[in-house]
């Protein structure tokens, strides 16, 4: 069993990591009752089935807690230590749970690969007014039977919505975005790298901080620096991919007025004026949780790093 300084952990008694736990997981209960529920019925969600759908991560990992790299849980933390990634410390002559930098020495490249990624976008100046037209142009050229969700109706006739992409143009930097785009509308793009269309060898470098999807994103990538970036900076990332997702689905082309999401007409001045504002607060939002998204992912590549040299590294897509 290793030895540490108490200096080198923040230490947690048992009361109050367990209060955390409980806080977490009523928290992540409430955001996920509704996937729970709609699943039993065989019904679907634009905004919430989204972030258990497009991202590969179900309702039981955001739930699960971890303290975070760092930090040490006193007291009776057997359920914690039988995790993968988790061992026992001495410290001050107690014994504590904590995370396992020599765990995690595997997905080393990944974790760089996020890191040089997020910082990238940060160091981009964020671009406004793309008006949110990556969903418009996953139906550009499409009827009502063709789209990727017939299950809802469009708000513009596929007309009116060739007319108003053509009118304002593409402008999309996000690749996880632009790769759903239809094939008459990838063309139509005006970010373009080297004259060639956005990739995923393009991403880091083009990516940037107005753009909605790469800020929803900032959840993806604190679930896969998990364990080692707290559960409460997940849950807060979590929230906010909520937001964007929110106004992504009302901008789009979609008609969502039964659930409650009123339209934000981007095909009109004042629509187009009330997305940028949004588009904006969101940034602003961004640079905040991006940043100690970085704090976290510089201080668990360090701490692995001093553990020895990678073998392999996970799919960070």
């Amino acid at each position: 069993m290793a030895v540490q300084t108490s200096s080198e952990l923040v230490l947690l008694t048992e009361a109050e990591w367990r209060r955390r736990v409980a806080h977490h997981e009523q928290l992540t209960d409430t955001w996920t009752a509704g996937w729970r529920e709609r699943r039993s019925v065989g019904q679907q969600h634009p905004v919430d089935d989204f972030l258990f759908t497009y991202y590969s991560f179900r309702p039981a990992a955001l739930r699960r807690w971890h303290p975070g790299l760092c930090v040490a849980l006193g007291g009776d933390a057997s359920e914690i230590l039988a995790r993968r990634d988790y061992t026992q410390i001495e410290v001050n002559g107690a014994v504590y749970v904590t995370l396992s930098p020599a765990s995690l020495l595997g997905r080393l490249p990944g974790f760089r690969w996020i890191t040089e990624l997020l910082t990238s976008t940060q160091h981009i100046t964020p671009r406004f007014g793309c008006f949110g037209l990556h969903e418009w142009a996953m139906v550009y050229g499409q009827q009502q039977d063709q789209i990727r969700h017939p299950d809802w109706p469009l708000r513009r006739t596929p007309d009116q919505i060739r007319a108003t992409v053509e009118q304002l143009g593409l402008r999309c930097t996000h690749f996880d975005a632009f790769r759903f785009f239809t094939p008459e509308a990838v063309p139509r793009n005006l970010v373009t790298i080297d004259l060639q269309p956005l990739s995923r060898e393009s991403q880091v470098g083009v990516e940037q901080g107005g753009c909605l999807h790469a800020n929803m994103d900032l959840y993806k990538w604190a679930m896969k620096l998990a364990p080692a970036i707290s559960s409460e900076l997940t849950a807060e990332c979590f929230a906010f991919a909520r937001q964007v997702r929110t106004v992504d689905m009302q901008s789009s082309p979609y008609d969502f007025r039964s659930l409650k999401l009123e339209p934000i007409p981007v095909e009109s001045v004042a629509g187009r004026a009330q997305f940028i504002s949004l588009q904006m607060e969101f940034a602003a939002q961004a640079e905040d949780l991006r940043e100690r998204l970085l704090d976290a992912a510089r201080l668990l590549i360090r701490a692995v790093a001093d553990t020895g040299s990678p073998r392999t590294g996970p799919n960070v897509e």
